[in-house]
Parts: structure tokens; sequence; C-alpha cells
């Protein structure tokens, strides 16, 4: 018998909890490979392809030699520079691109190289609930401690689920309370508006009151800003770069992900405290050599480009989510649309509540064969809810909603009995 490995992992490892996505993952995977069409509303992975001019322009400095060496960790000056002109002109907002702007292998990169070069052991960091995984874990491996703090009011006494509209006020209340009262002082907060996976939004005042409070406390700001351009029915999204201040305390992060249809491209910036942007830029400096240079070069393009292509794929998003939304409600699934991002976070009907969202998410998936992601993979707070990709056309979200209204349905008053194929244990056993 082969002997037991010695081996062991690091110990801020068993400090990460089980994929819970990996259910539905495996579940969707092994569906796929038994020939059934799955209509994948799981993941927030943009289907249509990067506009041709930004195509073109990438094949053009790949086949330029001077662009296959080593470039800079923290990106080429003119991308950065075109960064400085694009918050310029679209927030008002100046930045140095020297010691101001950095460039990211994708903002997810830039966020957990972030937490490493400003968190540690026995610092706090404040991350809203439900929240966007890697907003918590990233600041768990930099063996920080995390205190959530929960969005929105909680279940009502009927067992309803929390409302998914969000009390700005009451919010603030409680980060302002988190920041006063918990002892050493946070020293990171983390926001994500538009928020993934909720979709909630904020208006400018928002960022005017967190910043005081970071101010009031010496607490730093990560904004994730990734679903900036995805808005709909006229709401603009502000940038934290515009409150007066701001960057003696934040960096808001984003990406040409899902404003451009470049999520494989893996271009994102980080922006604003100068403090944070060279602790950024010094830990990338030890991990990485900066990214290709055609991709950088590229992204300059993507920058260049008029107003109306992010506005005109951020209309494609709108379109898919007026065919989800009215689609759901004409079924009895009551659910509100979200004024920004590429999800919707509905609550799961009154009759399937006690189901739980790993279960229900299951139960669409193996009998709708449509798959969301379950609340509860954002944290406790996101029990009784699932988040609803707009990711494939309008067809398919429409096929999407008929077969989940036939299992609904078909389901209602003994949704207790759905038993999981291949005895599949949920989070809740």
């Amino acid at each position: 018998m082969p002997r037991k490995s010695q081996l062991r992992w690091a110990y801020r490892m068993d400090r990460l909890p089980p994929y819970l996505f990996g259910i539905i993952n495996e579940t969707r995977h092994r569906m796929r490979q038994a020939g059934r069409d799955v209509i994948d509303l799981a993941m927030g992975n943009p289907d249509r392809p990067t506009p041709e001019h930004i195509v073109q322009k990438m094949i053009e400095a790949v086949a330029d030699g001077k662009n296959h060496r080593y470039s800079v960790s923290k990106g080429i000056f003119n991308l950065r520079r075109h960064v400085a002109l694009y918050y310029k002109d679209r927030y008002g907002v100046t930045l140095d691109p020297d010691r101001e702007v950095v460039q990211c292998i994708g903002s997810k990169e830039g966020i957990s190289h972030m937490a490493l070069a400003m968190l540690g052991p026995g610092d706090t960091a404040l991350v809203p609930s439900p929240f966007f995984p890697i907003h918590v874990y990233t600041a768990i491996i930099s063996g920080a401690n995390v205190i959530n703090v929960p969005m929105f009011d909680p279940q009502d006494g009927n067992g309803d689920a929390a409302s998914a509209t969000l009390d700005v006020d009451r919010f603030l209340g409680r980060l302002a309370m988190a920041a006063k009262q918990i002892h050493p002082t946070p020293k990171m907060l983390y926001l994500n508006f538009p928020h993934n996976p909720t979709a909630a939004v904020v208006e400018l005042d928002f960022f005017k009151e967190v910043v005081k409070i970071a101010r009031r406390h010496h607490m730093a700001i990560i904004q994730d800003f990734a679903y900036k351009d995805i808005v709909f029915d006229g709401y603009r999204s502000p940038s934290i770069m515009e409150v007066p201040g701001a960057k003696d305390v934040a960096v808001e992060f984003w990406t040409l992900s899902k404003s451009y249809n470049m999520a494989g491209w893996r271009v994102g910036f980080c922006v604003g405290n100068e403090l944070m942007c060279s602790a950024l830029a010094k830990i990338k400096g030890y991990y990485d050599y900066g990214h290709f240079q055609a991709v950088q070069i590229a992204a300059i393009i993507a920058l260049k480009s008029p107003k109306e292509l992010v506005s005109g794929i951020a209309q494609v998003y709108e379109k898919r989510r007026d065919v989800l939304i009215q689609g759901l409600n004409r079924i009895g699934w009551p659910c509100t649309a979200p004024k920004a991002s590429m999800f919707a976070w509905a609550p799961l009907p009154k009759d399937f509540l006690k189901m739980g969202s790993m279960k229900f998410s299951l139960l669409l998936l193996e009998k709708a064969e449509v798959a969301v992601s379950p609340g509860i993979g954002f944290g406790e707070e996101g029990e009784g809810f699932v988040r609803i990709a707009l990711v494939e056309n309008e067809h398919r979200i429409r096929q999407a909603v008929r077969q989940i209204g036939h299992v609904l349905q078909e389901s209602r008053g003994h949704s207790s009995s759905f038993t999981l194929s291949r005895n599949v244990k949920t989070p809740n056993g």
C-alpha cells in the first residue's frame, strides 16, 4: 500500500470553506455529458464577442515582435494615461497616471493582491453581506479577520425572505456602528456597487457618507466597480472618486470585462489613493511581469471607443432583463427589475422558501434544466434568494422561463418532497 503523504498545506487553507457552487457545477456537467440541454444562467460570463475593432488591434499588436517581451507590472504608461483621461472625461476626476493608476490582470487579481499588501494577522475587514466571495476570501487569505455587515433588513416574522431593496440609511448606520464599536478599528471596508450578487445600487450621497466614516476611523476602502456601465432605466452609477477627499482613503477597481465583452482578456484597473496604489504596484512587482503588452494596447483602443459602444452593450442586457423579469412575474414568481448589473436577485417563491436556495437551485437544474446560483453561496444573508445571470439571448431566456414555470406548477404543494439525484448533500445537510 502506498504510504500516506506527510505533506500539509498552509493553515490559511483551512479557513477556506468548500466551494458551494461546486455542487451546481458538478450536476450541470453531468447533465450535459448525458446530452441534456442545460440553460446556464448561473455564472456572470458575458456571452457576446469583443467588438471587432478591439480584436483587430489585438491581432496587429500580437504580430509586432516588440510586444513579445516582458511588460511592466503596473501597466504600460500609455494605458495608465488613458485610464486617467477616461476618468477625467466620464467623472470629472483628475488622476496621476504614475501614482494613482495601476493596471491589473483582471480586477479579481488586483483586489486579491491589494488584500495581501494592506491586510495581515490582527487586522479586520468589513464586508457587506451578501457578498461576492472574493471580497471575503482575499482578506482571509491575507490572514485578516472578516466581519460581515448585513446590507438588508432580516426576515420578517412571517418567514418571508429579507427585502431585496437596499435601505441606504439603515445600511450606513450599520457600517458606522461596526466601524465605531469593533476593536481594534477595522482597517479595510469592501464595497461593491452596482452590487454583485444583489444588483443593489447607490447614489453619490452614499459614497459621501461612507468616505466620512472611513476618514473618521482611518479606514481604507476598496470599491469594486465592475458593473459600472451595465445600467438601466437611465440610472448612472457614480464613482467613489467623485467624492472630495475620497482619494485620502479609497481605491476603486474596475474592469473591461463586462463593459466591453472582454472577460477573458483579464484587463482591470485600480485607481485612487496613492499609498494603496503604490502598495499594490510593489507587491505585483514580486508576483508578475505585467500583462501581455498586446492586450494592454488593445485595451487602450477599448477606452478610446465611443460611449455608444458601451451603452449599446448595456441595452442588450436591459432587453434580456425585461424578458426575464416579465416572464418570472407572469409565471407567479415575483421579482423586481434591477437597475444595474447583469443579474437578477430573485427571492425564492413563497411555496419553496423552506426548501432553501441550494436545494431550490438543484430543483431548477435537474427538473427545469436551468442553472442559477444559490444565494447561500454569497453568505448567510443570501439565503432565501437565487442569482440569475443575463448571459443568454432573449429566446433562450424565454425558454428558461417556460421550463421553470412548468416545474414550479408541478412542484407546488409538495416542494419539500424533492429529492436530489445521486444523494448529493446540500450545505444544510
